[in-house]
């Protein structure tokens, strides 16, 4: 699996490297600021970005800009979010095209090689993973809204984890209830967000983002 990694600190974007080298991942490139991060997913087309998202030369948010603009124009590129901030806008705009391969970690809550490796494989089999603080963020912010609402405590908590690229299986264990009330309770939430099914779209992503939206 071939992967381009985007780190400012050396230490650091060394350390990543070694670690997904060790677990099997080709790092066809790893680079330190935004326009090499550019040159790197269009030259290289890699099956998955690790990003940070402040990188020189101003260290705002050139990391992300440059993966959101690699994702446009190569849809459904897969792109894990490394960041020491929960920058809420533009996690929305990289979950709103809802086709999933998307992540957001925050790096001083990765807190095993394991967590990190399967955020990473997750994400390049088109999987979402989110960190829970950031989830909380993003919700807190809706819930000011009235978006929530529609749905009861217990469709809250299974689309909070949902929205951190749970599992039923895993659902099932977290909340401690049988897999056909999780899936009751997801059917639910859809129906609540006038998600209907489509052969195109994930609708666990679409429950996220209208959850966040409305």
């Amino acid at each position: 699996m071939r992967v381009v990694l985007a780190e400012d600190l050396f230490l650091l974007r060394d350390g990543l490297t070694r670690t997904l080298e060790e677990h099997g991942f080709d790092v066809v490139a790893a680079v330190d600021n935004a326009p090499e991060l550019l040159r790197a997913l269009h030259e290289e087309r890699p099956d998955v970005a690790v990003v940070d998202i402040r990188l020189p030369p101003d260290f705002t948010d050139e990391g992300l800009r440059a993966a959101l603009q690699a994702r446009r124009e190569q849809p459904g590129l897969p792109v894990l979010i490394l960041s020491q901030y929960v920058e809420q806008l533009y996690a929305q705009e990289l979950l709103a095209g809802g086709e999933g391969a998307v992540g957001y970690l925050l790096k001083d809550r990765v807190t095993h090689t394991a967590q990190f490796v399967d955020a990473v494989r997750t994400v390049a089999g088109g999987g979402t993973v989110l960190d829970p603080q950031v989830v909380a963020r993003l919700l807190a912010r809706s819930d000011a809204r009235g978006t929530t609402s529609a749905l009861t405590p217990r469709e809250h908590d299974v689309l909070k984890l949902m929205a951190e690229g749970r599992s039923n299986a895993a659902i099932t264990q977290a909340l401690h209830i049988s897999e056909s009330a999780v899936a009751k309770h997801t059917a639910s939430i859809f129906a609540k967000l006038r998600i209907d099914p489509s052969p195109d779209a994930n609708r666990r992503v679409l429950a996220v983002l209208a959850y966040l939206r409305r």
